[in-house]
């Protein structure tokens, strides 16, 4: 007997995502869009209010605020669901808690990046990294976003990072440079840089270097549409639907962290245990 489709609410009706989310969704037999919500002191055009929407899913798809997100995480977790896909970036250090403390209590996918390629490049930049000597290596993420991208670097571009870090064994935040002004010196080894582009309507660019004396490898990826986002968010609403409580993110989703999909245990992820 066929299953019913999966009920899903959308987060953020009104903005960018949240209406390319709604197209994609109606579009998919395999999911059903049971109600949209956006701020408090949004109504008409088919919304609901926020807890109107959570009775009635089984999944939240949400591409809003850091802050909207973690509180959004909160609430689920206090009700027991529904499980949430997260595609908002930009979080604080106790939004993320906030988030973690959540996963605890309901399934949770959340990613710098929703789209399979730039999820693929990533593995790419993390094989390239361990393969390469930081000591002859220099690694730097250059990425540009439309003007209306309001943190900075990206998620994905951090994302990036994380996977360059990740493949040399370090934490990131301890060889990050996320802004160069001024006599900044000669540049350390392993070091991980950042750029920031931002204007018109760029959905998203991303590329890795390696440097080193006489050569430059780049691995990069390019965004041609919002679609690609969506199909991934709906790739992990598929995927966590019926999960256990966890924070996953879209390597689990696409099967390249543990084949068994075991959660994030306190927020970290198989994956980010080094």
């Amino acid at each position: 007997m066929p299953q019913p489709p999966i009920r899903i609410a959308l987060a953020g009706a009104l903005g960018r995502m949240g209406r390319e989310m709604a197209d994609a969704l109606r579009g998919d037999a395999r999911l059903t869009l049971a109600a949209c919500f956006h701020r408090s002191d949004s109504v008409g055009e088919g919304l609901v209010s926020r807890d109107e929407a959570l009775a009635m899913a089984e999944i939240v798809i949400d591409f809003t605020t850091p802050a909207a997100s973690a509180d959004l995480a909160r609430i689920c977790a206090e009700r027991g669901g529904p499980a949430l896909v997260i595609g908002s970036t930009g979080f604080s250090t106790a939004e993320l808690a906030t988030i973690v403390a959540a996963a605890k209590t309901i399934a949770i996918v959340r990613s710098g990046s929703f789209s399979l390629g730039l999820n693929m490049l990533a593995g790419l930049v993390e094989q390239a990294a361990k393969a390469l000597d930081p000591d002859d290596w220099d690694v730097e993420i250059v990425e540009a976003h439309h003007r209306h991208k309001i943190d900075a670097p990206s998620g994905t571009a951090l994302m990036l990072g994380q996977a360059a870090a990740g493949g040399r064994g370090i934490d990131l935040e301890t060889v990050a440079r996320r802004v160069r002004d001024g006599v900044t010196g000669p540049r350390p080894a392993g070091e991980i840089g950042f750029a920031v582009m931002r204007g018109g309507s760029i959905i998203g660019e991303h590329s890795v270097s390696f440097c080193a004396e006489g050569e430059t490898v780049t691995l990069s990826h390019a965004a041609g549409d919002r679609i690609m986002f969506a199909r991934g968010a709906i790739a992990a609403a598929l995927w966590v639907a019926g999960r256990p409580p966890g924070e996953y993110d879209m390597r689990d989703v696409l099967g390249l962290s543990d084949p068994l999909g075991v959660p994030r245990q306190g927020g970290v992820s198989p994956h980010d245990r080094r």
